[in-house]
């Protein structure tokens, strides 16, 4: 099993981010690279949680998405052609005095077949670099989806 853990500041509030990661229309890929239009399918959505599976390059997932807690969003992985186990993402998001916001995010990958336990090794070491810079890119997108608003640190 693998934990990447990795943070962001950004100028877009709490509520503009989880605005972002939970609207699943269409171009999603535009703001997660890692979830196309092909895969995306939402099996249900409610107030503050949703049912949806997505993926690329032939991995998908299906998530369960809770956003019940406006400082928070847990996605929980409950079925993959790759990932089983704790698999999940975690959003934790901080207000700073600034008007900024700090994005903590967990993910943790637990293979449940022989190609999910190698590919989280290497997620697990040479791929965070990986997480780490597409997650740099949502980051920006989001940004530019709120007004085009300033510059992300990086931390």
């Amino acid at each position: 099993m693998s934990t990447i853990h990795f943070k962001e500041t950004t100028t877009s509030t709490p509520e503009q981010f989880v605005a972002a990661l939970t609207d699943f229309g269409p171009g999603r890929s535009q703001l997660f690279g890692n979830s196309t239009d092909q895969y995306l399918e939402v099996h249900a959505q409610g107030l503050g949680e949703a049912d949806v599976t997505e993926g690329s390059h032939g991995i998908w997932e299906r998530l369960h998405y809770d956003w019940s807690d406006p400082n928070r969003v847990v996605m929980t992985t409950t079925d993959s052609n790759l990932w089983g186990g704790h698999s999940g993402h975690t959003y934790t998001f901080t207000r700073r005095p600034d008007g900024s916001t700090d994005v903590d995010v967990v993910v943790v990958r637990e293979g449940k077949n022989l190609t999910g336990r190698v590919l989280g090794v290497v997620v697990g070491t040479v791929g965070q670099g990986v997480l780490k810079h597409a997650f740099g890119k949502t980051v920006k997108a989001v940004e530019a989806r709120n007004d085009g608003a300033g510059t992300t640190e990086r931390s």
